[in-house]
């Protein structure tokens, strides 16, 4: 397996950041964490709701489990920030995590590490947009009905900006990132505040309903064990997204790596400080969350329609402001699109990379007109477009599959980087250097064993759940790019030049296949006679023999100086008689070329594809695969193509036999 060129090293891997997305320029103080900040703040919006909501299903207080699972999310969030702060320092061209696993721990790893991101791009724009249209859907009750076409109609809107290669300035992605910031800490400050300070009852529309257990009964022992787990293995759904800054180091200005780790420190404070603030507000206003409202929530209305988290908590915070509550709602539905842009810039750079590195097909590196990735951002599209319609733009069933992918980038990530800084501190002598490095070790292998963890728990809380799926998909993934690499392998030791000696062939002996004498086979004689081979003949198959016998009078009237065979065909077939023919030509001289001219309708609309046989085609397939032939299409166009009307204006080109005179 080929090593990871230099070119590929230095590009944005894992969750790239696309370097066009901010031009060339460095990114200003002002606008550098609203970049990439989008897709980490987003999971804020629909984290803290998964916990409530995996708690229900045991019916357990919110008030008893929620803060403890939420501290300990916020925990893990701080460590992983603090690990991904040494990825900063040590990789400040850019390393993501497909990179570090690869340079540090081999292909393999780095590969599984690609399998993992492609899958979590995937799921990212599924959840994010399902996550939209669920907050719209609380504001707007035509959307909440029709979730699922709103999600696809979404995903087709930012599959076209993206095709179109509209730019996303700093500027363009501070307006939202700051509305969304300004709008959840306003939120969270003013009902607090409210509740704690001025002692309002504020109660959120839920908090009157009595939640019982999904199974009907009290969950104790290991089950509730199991249940808290799994709400935290929910809750870790926030920490998506905060790896990006690690891959967009050299968009910053220097010092880079110190700029882009206090960007770092800075998203990640701002994340834990929402996500803390909102779980302590809902547990003020008495949200409840339930996985079926009409059997877990008794007490709740008939056809009670279940609202997002941040919808009940934003209804009677704003209660006398009704305007605010719908800011609300739509920002955080821009925040959560935004994220999923942010997928369909991260996701065909990736992939372009994967490809370039001979794992993925060359068509996904290659740019299209408007120089994005258009393959790849139409495979996203496609892929994203399947879950969200498989599983009915649920968030809760989609959730189960997102962080899987997550947290094995993570994993192999940090194990990377504890063999980064060990294969350093074998060359490093100085001592104050050294002492940084182990420090730098250290909270690396603390994020390992967290990551590691809390990867453990999800694969066990998750996995029937729905996360088998994910990691099904990683190994098919990784599986199917495994295979790739190997025929781009054996094809390249094939196509080796130093293997081939350059024998000539002897003679050039053409053969032009004649169904009737018209215009079509004119040309294809005329061109064929142009080439100067060494012999020409035409042939036609009898399928027809009083027609064969017409067409054999004709030739001999036009006096047409090429020999006409005749091939006969017991079973009125076409192909197989011409390519034992030619099969045989090659055997009685296998060091001559034998060229095969056949003559083809070019027409200029999909239906009248259909009006013709594809016997052209079929035959050209077969004899490719014959060694020492070669064959050429001689196109004819009709006067529907574009290309026939204007040769008709410009005059006959058939050549000596076809022109108005041959006829």
């Amino acid at each position: 397996m080929s090593k990871v060129s230099l070119g590929t090293k230095r590009l944005l891997l894992g969750r790239p950041f696309r370097s066009d997305t901010v031009g060339h320029a460095t990114l200003r103080k002002r606008i550098a964490l609203p970049v990439f900040a989008s897709d980490a703040l987003s999971s804020v919006a629909y984290a803290p709701e998964e916990i409530f909501l995996v708690l229900s299903l045991a019916g357990l207080s919110a008030l008893a489990f929620t803060p403890w699972v939420g501290l300990a999310v916020a925990v893990v969030m701080v460590v992983v920030i603090a690990s991904y702060r040494q990825n900063v320092h040590a990789y400040p061209s850019g390393g993501g995590d497909y990179e570090v696993a690869t340079v540090n721990l081999g292909p393999n790893a780095g590969l599984g590490v690609g399998a993992a991101l492609l899958i979590d791009y995937v799921l990212t724009v599924a959840v994010s947009i399902s996550a939209a249209a669920a907050n719209i859907g609380s504001a707007v009750p035509f959307v909440n009905t029709h979730k699922v076409l709103f999600a696809v109609a979404a995903i087709v809107l930012i599959t076209a900006v993206n095709l179109r290669g509209v730019k996303e300035s700093g500027a363009a992605f501070a307006v939202p990132v700051y509305a969304f910031m300004a709008a959840m800490a306003v939120l969270v400050a003013w009902g607090l505040f409210q509740v704690d300070v001025l002692g309002r009852d504020l109660r959120a529309e839920s908090a009157g309903f009595e939640l019982v257990s999904s199974e009907g009964g009290a969950v104790t022992g290991l089950a509730l064990a199991f249940i808290v787990a799994k709400s935290f293995a929910s809750g870790c759904a926030a920490l998506t997204g905060v790896e990006a800054i690690s891959n967009g180091v050299p968009a910053f200005r220097k010092p880079k790596s110190r700029n882009a780790a206090t960007t770092l420190t800075l998203l990640g404070a701002i994340a834990v400080t929402f996500l803390v603030g909102l779980i302590a507000l809902a547990i003020q206003l008495g949200v409840q969350i339930a996985e079926d409202p009409e059997t877990q929530l008794v007490g709740a209305p008939e056809g009670y329609h279940q609202k997002t988290m941040i919808a009940q908590l934003a209804e009677p915070v704003f209660a006398g402001l009704p305007v605010a509550f719908y800011v609300i709602m739509v920002v955080t539905a821009v925040i959560l699109v935004l994220a999923a842009n942010t997928a369909f810039n991260g996701f065909p750079m990736l992939a372009s990379v994967l490809a370039r590195d001979a794992y993925l097909p060359r068509q996904l590196a290659t740019r299209g007109d408007r120089l994005a990735f258009s393959n790849g951002i139409v495979l996203l599209a496609v892929a994203a477009i399947v879950l969200v319609v498989m599983f009915e733009a649920r968030v809760t069933v989609l959730i189960q599959l997102y962080i899987v992918g997550v947290f094995v980038a993570f994993t192999l990530s940090q194990l990377g980087m504890i063999r980064h800084w060990t294969r350093r501190l074998e060359d490093e002598q100085i001592p104050a250097v050294r002492r940084r490095m182990r420090r730098s070790r250290v909270i690396n292998a603390i994020g390992l064993g967290l990551t590691a963890t809390v990867l453990v728990i999800v694969m066990i809380t998750k996995f029937f759940a729905g996360a088998y799926i994910a990691v099904l998909a990683m190994l098919a993934v990784f599986v199917v790019m495994k295979l790739i690499h190997r025929h781009y392998a054996t094809v390249s030791r094939e196509l080796d030049e130093s293997s081939w000696e350059v024998v000539l062939p002897s003679r050039t002996h053409c053969v032009v296949l004649v169904s009737r004498l018209h215009l079509p086979t004119l040309r294809a004689l005329a061109y064929a006679r142009a080439t100067r081979p060494d012999s020409i003949e035409a042939i036609t198959v009898n399928i027809d023999t009083a027609e064969t016998r017409a067409l054999v009078r004709q030739w001999e009237r036009r006096r047409i100086s090429v020999p006409l065979k005749v091939v006969e065909s017991p079973y009125r077939e076409i192909n197989r008689p011409v390519v034992d023919y030619v099969r045989r030509l090659r055997e009685a001289a296998p060091r001559d070329v034998v060229a095969v001219y056949i003559p083809e309708y070019v027409v200029g609309h999909w239906w009248e594809q259909v009006l013709h046989n594809q016997s052209a085609l079929r035959l050209k397939t077969r004899l490719l695969y014959e060694p020492g032939v070669m064959v050429t299409s001689v196109p004819w166009q009709l006067s529907s193509s574009d290309g026939r009307a204007e040769q008709t204006r410009r005059g006959p080109t058939v050549g000596r036999w076809g022109g108005r005179d041959a006829r």
